[in-house]
């Protein structure tokens, strides 16, 4: 299968902005394992600002685009850095691909990333994805890595998105407010309801939400391709999704 796998800000890094060591080593580990089992997997990795904001020691995420800039240039170094010794650990080579909106809107420029990433796959080498938000600005942002990784998947003919958050899935309502909120296992079809389930920010590092999730959903179903969200927490779920079993949130591909 070849399987992106989303991982956001949340996850990543704690509260401060620093990086949640336990839970990045754990994913390596397991995307490592799951690599030498014969799957291709692509990441989509957010965290450069929120890393970048830890590292610069700024007491919240700015708000002006030249500070935002500023910190994932920092945080993108941070990010690279802490993912090539992880990954080395396990004997992965991985590389680097930062990407805007224009790039999917220009023939020419996607067409060069498709080939990129078609040809470190030949290579067994996993390509990590991030927003090149130190030059990216409103007009050309993708907005969020959710749509980002839902645009990955569909344009390189994935089987499969993952995306990993701070939540086990889809609920009812919100859990965090709502004791009587319960997972949504399986989603056949996204309707206007289900999509209007999808409300609020993300963390205070992040810039997505389940409505950015929803919205990579929609995506990736109407494209033919599976989705799933689930809690980035415990990256061993990874192993029961390509199980079968059912873990988190699993929107089907609309035949």
């Amino acid at each position: 299968m070849r399987i992106v796998v989303k991982i956001g800000t949340s996850t990543l890094t704690h509260k401060t902005g620093c990086l949640n060591i336990r839970c990045v080593e754990n994913i390596c580990k397991v995307l490592s394992d799951i690599k030498n089992s014969g799957h291709q997997i692509i990441l989509v990795s957010s965290g450069a600002i929120g890393m970048g904001v830890g590292k610069l020691s700024l007491k919240a995420k700015p708000t002006d685009i030249p500070t935002k800039q500023a910190a994932a240039a920092i945080g993108q170094c941070e990010l690279m850095y802490t993912y090539d010794k992880m990954f080395a650990e396990y004997n992965c080579t991985i590389a680097q691909i930062l990407i805007t909106a224009e790039d999917f809107s220009h023939s020419d420029r996607f067409q060069n990333f498709s080939n990129t990433v078609e040809r470190l796959l030949e290579f067994n080498v996993l390509p990590i994805i991030n927003e090149n938000d130190s030059v990216s600005t409103s007009e050309i942002k993708f907005g969020d890595n959710d749509t980002l990784s839902a645009r990955v998947a569909k344009s390189i003919k994935a089987d499969l998105l993952i995306i990993l958050s701070d939540i086990d899935g889809l609920y009812t309502a919100d859990p965090h407010t709502t004791s009587s909120a319960k997972l949504i296992k399986v989603v056949e079809k996204l309707t206007p309801e289900m999509l209007a389930l999808g409300s609020g920010a993300g963390s205070e590092l992040g810039t997505g939400g389940m409505k950015t999730k929803l919205e990579a959903a929609k995506i990736c179903t109407e494209s033919g391709l599976d989705m799933v969200i689930t809690n980035g927490q415990n990256p061993t779920a990874l192993y029961d999704i390509l199980d079968g079993k059912n873990v988190g949130t699993n929107f089907k591909a609309v035949k």
